[in-house]
């Protein structure tokens, strides 16, 4: 390999924000790390995203325990990928929560991600000798999905494709609240190396119509109040579009990957080069822009050795 990925490189610890977005609703962050979210009920607690590895996992009770003693009963998992699932045994949780596809994401591709995303972070994969194996949900559901707990109402629903063909949305209507996963991002880039860029607009515009009053996102940090939240919504529809638009239109004239990925740094770099993670994500953003471009509507599969030989090309 000519050179190490931008997330290998990555290794410095992320400062810790512990937020509240509605009553009893709180945002973990860690600066573009992938953040969890906590819903406080009656008698329980949900989270939402399990984080890579239990010892990251544990950072996230550790906050839990500091404004709640009640017992942690479910675990809310919006899509397959490795850093968002594979710490979910440290909340020992009856009940883990996936939609149908992403239970059928595990089972297709869950050990490949694993291997290609410890390939690639290895700081987030820290203390990777305590994960039990791949995780599973005990509960799956096709659109939507209520949980009471106790009085509050918390809606899981499948909103349409955009990060994965899994995502999921978490809606509390009683303080009209929403964690969004991977779906929204704020000032961290979109990673879209499992996304439909065709379909990721139209889930925007789904949550959009919510007119919620929080999002807690997938990175960066909480969005509080509808212009922080529309603002958010916006610019993740902008970096997927200029993503996609320039690959677009190499594949049209059967340009190469290497020539998408120039033509996408011209347009996205100017706009985007600060954000979280932009470097991280860009080779497998381009590289599923290309494929989508050129009509393979279900992402690839990512493998350690794919995303080597994927980036050997991006070199040449």
């Amino acid at each position: 390999m000519a050179k190490a990925f931008a997330s290998q490189g990555d290794l410095t610890e992320k400062k810790i924000t512990f937020e509240e977005v509605g009553k009893d609703l709180w945002a973990f962050t860690a600066e573009g790390d992938p953040n969890s979210g906590v819903i406080i009920g009656d008698d329980s607690v949900m989270i939402v995203e399990a984080q890579a590895t239990p010892r990251l996992a544990n950072k996230v009770i550790e906050k839990v325990r500091e404004v709640t003693d009640k017992p942690i009963t479910h675990v809310t998992l919006t899509h397959y990928h490795a850093v968002r699932v594979l710490g979910a045994s440290a909340f020992n949780a009856p009940q883990i929560l996936m939609s149908d596809m992403a239970r059928a994401m595990v089972a297709e591709r869950g050990q490949e991600d694993w291997d290609s995303e410890f390939q690639r972070f290895p700081r987030l994969f820290e203390g990777h000798e305590s994960i039990p194996g791949l995780t599973w949900p005990t509960t799956t559901f096709t659109d939507k999905m209520t949980v009471f707990m106790g009085n509050r109402r918390v809606d899981l629903m499948h909103l349409g494709r955009a990060h994965t063909a899994g995502d999921i949305v978490i809606h509390v209507p009683d303080e009209n609240v929403m964690f969004t996963g991977d779906i929204v991002e704020y000032h961290s880039a979109c990673y879209c190396g499992d996304g439909y860029f065709g379909e990721w607009g139209g889930t925007l515009d789904a949550i959009k119509a919510y007119g919620v009053d929080a999002i807690a996102p997938g990175r960066g940090d909480a969005l509080v109040g509808q212009d922080m939240v529309n603002t958010a919504i916006e610019n993740t529809r902008d970096f997927v579009q200029s993503t996609y638009a320039p690959a677009a239109r190499v594949a049209a004239r059967n340009g190469t990957l290497k020539e998408a990925w120039d033509a996408v740094r011209a347009e996205c770099d100017p706009k985007f080069s600060d954000y979280a993670i932009y470097e991280h994500c860009l080779p497998f953003n381009v590289a599923r822009a290309y494929d989508e471009a050129r009509g393979i509507s279900h992402p690839r599969i990512w493998t350690d050795k794919r995303d080597i030989d994927m980036w050997e090309a991006l070199q040449e």
